[in-house]
C-alpha cells in the first residue's frame, strides 16, 4: 500500500493527495465520524464550493499556526489572518524573523475552531483547514490592513512591528468531526 503523501504539489504527478486516512472524500460515518476533503488534481480533490467554504470557514478565526522551516528545521508559528480574494494574508511579528523563510517558499496554514465547543445545533461542529502554497511579502493595501484591526503593542517584550505574507492556496483540506448520535 503506498505512504500518502502530505499535500499534493499541484504538478499530477505521482500519487494524490486524497491517499491518506484523514483526507479524500468523506471516511466513515455517524458519530464521531472523520471527513476530510482537498483540492488539487487527482482523485478525492474538492469541488470549487469545498474550496469555498473551507475559506469561509478560516475567516470565522482569528488565529492559525503557519507551518515551514527555517534553517532545515520545522518551524510553526501563529499568526494572524484574513481571507481577501481567494488568498490567505498573514500578518506577523517581523522581530522574531519567521517571515524570511516563507518568502518565495511552499508554506502551510492552518487553523481551527477547536478551542470553542461547537454550537447546538451548529452543523459544521469541530473543524480544521489546511492551506498550502507558495507565499510571498507583500505590502498590502489600507484597506486590507484595516481588516486585521488593533495590533498587539508587544510581542516577546518587544515592540510589534507587522510584516505581511501573502499565501496562494493551490492545496485547500477541510476536516471535520462530528458528534452526533447514533442511528
Amino acid at each position: 500500500m503506498p505512504s500518502p503523501r502530505p499535500f499534493d504539489t499541484g504538478t499530477g504527478l505521482g500519487p494524490a493527495s486524497g491517499s491518506g486516512p484523514l483526507t479524500g472524500p468523506h471516511r466513515g460515518s455517524g458519530p464521531d465520524s472523520v471527513s476530510g476533503s482537498g483540492t488539487g488534481p487527482g482523485p478525492g480533490s474538492s469541488s470549487a464550493p469545498e474550496r469555498r467554504r473551507a475559506m469561509e470557514l478560516l475567516a470565522r478565526v482569528r488565529y492559525g499556526r503557519l507551518a515551514t522551516s527555517m534553517r532545515a528545521l520545522p518551524l510553526l508559528a501563529v499568526a494572524r489572518h484574513q481571507v481577501v480574494e481567494g488568498r490567505v494574508l498573514l500578518r506577523m511579528h517581523r522581530g522574531l524573523g519567521y517571515h524570511e523563510s516563507c518568502d518565495g517558499s511552499v508554506i502551510a496554514y492552518g487553523a481551527d475552531n477547536f478551542d470553542s465547543a461547537p454550537a447546538p445545533g451548529d452543523p459544521d461542529g469541530l473543524w480544521s483547514v489546511h492551506f498550502t502554497g507558495p507565499a510571498e511579502l507583500t505590502d498590502p493595501a489600507p484597506g486590507e490592513r484595516a481588516l486585521f484591526g488593533a495590533e498587539p503593542s508587544r510581542v516577546n517584550g518587544e515592540p510589534f512591528d507587522p510584516v505581511y505574507i501573502r499565501l496562494e492556496p493551490h492545496v485547500v483540506r477541510m476536516h471535520t468531526l462530528g458528534f452526533g448520535a447514533s442511528p
